[in-house]
């Protein structure tokens, strides 16, 4: 029996997906008494008061910082590292690899971005990461056949688990006077607002027409960089499509609780999002968890989860499309029934308790393959 976890990774109280994922991942695995702890990476712009189950906080200004690190997690059965370009510190976050390496417990690394067209360091710093690694964990099949198919890994070493979400079917759908459209998340470029904006703009002959709301803060990076000109562009189209009116901006990053009572209060959930990258969206995860009908660009994530799932799928950069999607959703008889019958089907797989037993299976494989001499020396 697995009887500690070490978590590396982002933490509340930053808000990004990565830290959300990680607390929620960390709190299911400690369920039943298992006892953890969190080893945070924080950047210059985070808050950085000490956070509860924060064991160490790993700074970026830090001279090899992952020795402390290392330290903290070696006092754990199985350390669980989660990976995204740029979260550590180094080039690329290389300096999450001389970490990896010195560990001598059992280690998972679960990645959130595989890329297609990577720069040689980055492909070079993956394939050395999953060889440091215990094991290899994909949230999605796309990942993984992006992993084998572009870069030098054991496929004996990786899993495909994926993103937990949280139980929604069971809060009420309240229902809007006008069908709600619903976009949540960090807000920035390549959220796709502007196309979902524009398709909403054509939607306006249906009776009663559709309101559309966009929660969320503006990621903590992007505002840093470019402060609100994103959001204020957005603003500034909405008036001159003539749906200002009809769009609600919900500036707040959400608890658990006010954003399932938000998810499932909407008609319709669009991501319009410009990426072809990626593999993995903890939004759609949500979504699909709370059984609302979605409408999705064509990333991998959305082609794997909604291709004959509990979505459509519409081109990038396509408003008439995005449009012509909501519209079926919302006039066409029985569609959007069907949408939810599709996700209660797949929900549960998704659900975190489902999610956490399948990593504990996986740290208990990884423990169950050590050698004896090192079970012995288990803390």
């Amino acid at each position: 029996m697995v009887r500690t976890y070490g978590f590396l990774s982002t933490h509340p109280p930053t808000q990004c997906g990565l830290a959300t994922f990680n607390s929620a991942l960390a709190a299911h695995l400690g369920e039943g008494g298992t006892r953890g702890g969190i080893v945070r990476v924080v950047t210059d712009s985070d808050d950085a008061r000490p956070a509860r189950g924060v064991v160490h906080t790993w700074t970026p200004g830090e001279r090899e910082g992952w020795r402390a690190a290392t330290s903290a997690l070696e006092r754990y059965d199985v350390a669980v590292v989660q990976h995204e370009y740029g979260i550590y510190p180094g080039a690329d976050g290389q300096d999450v690899l001389p970490l990896l390496r010195a560990l001598s417990v059992p280690s998972i690394v679960v990645l959130h971005t595989v890329l297609t067209r990577p720069t040689p360091r980055q492909r070079t710093l993956l394939e050395e990461i999953a060889d440091a690694a215990g094991a290899v964990v994909t949230m999605t099949g796309t990942a993984r056949d992006r992993l084998f198919g572009g870069y030098r890994v054991d496929a004996r070493k990786v899993s495909v688990i994926p993103h937990g979400a949280a139980e929604h079917m069971h809060v009420l759908a309240v229902r809007q006077p006008r069908p709600r459209l619903l976009t949540w998340g960090l807000i920035g470029p390549g959220k796709g607002i502007e196309w979902a904006l524009q398709a909403l703009s054509l939607l306006g002959d249906l009776s009663p027409s559709p309101t559309y709301t966009v929660a969320g803060k503006t990621h903590p990076k992007v505002l840093e960089q470019y402060g609100e000109s994103y959001r204020d562009g957005l603003e500034r189209l909405g008036e001159r499509l003539g749906v200002a009116g009809d769009v609600h901006y919900d500036p707040v990053y959400r608890d658990q609780t006010t954003l399932i009572r938000l998810i499932r209060s909407a008609d319709v959930v669009v991501l319009p999002y410009d990426s072809q990258e990626q593999v993995t969206s903890g939004v759609l995860i949500e979504a699909v968890a709370a059984g609302v009908p979605i409408v999705a660009t064509s990333f991998p994530h959305a082609v794997e989860l909604l291709t004959d799932g509990p979505g459509l799928l519409v081109p990038h950069e396509d408003p008439v499309a995005l449009a012509a999607a909501v519209r079926r959703i919302l006039t066409e008889p029985g569609l959007a029934d069907k949408l939810r019958n599709r996700a209660r089907v797949v929900a549960p797989t998704l659900l975190w308790p489902a999610v956490a037993a399948r990593y504990e299976n996986l740290a208990r494989s990884l423990l169950s393959e050590r050698p004896a001499a090192a079970a012995v020396a288990l803390p």
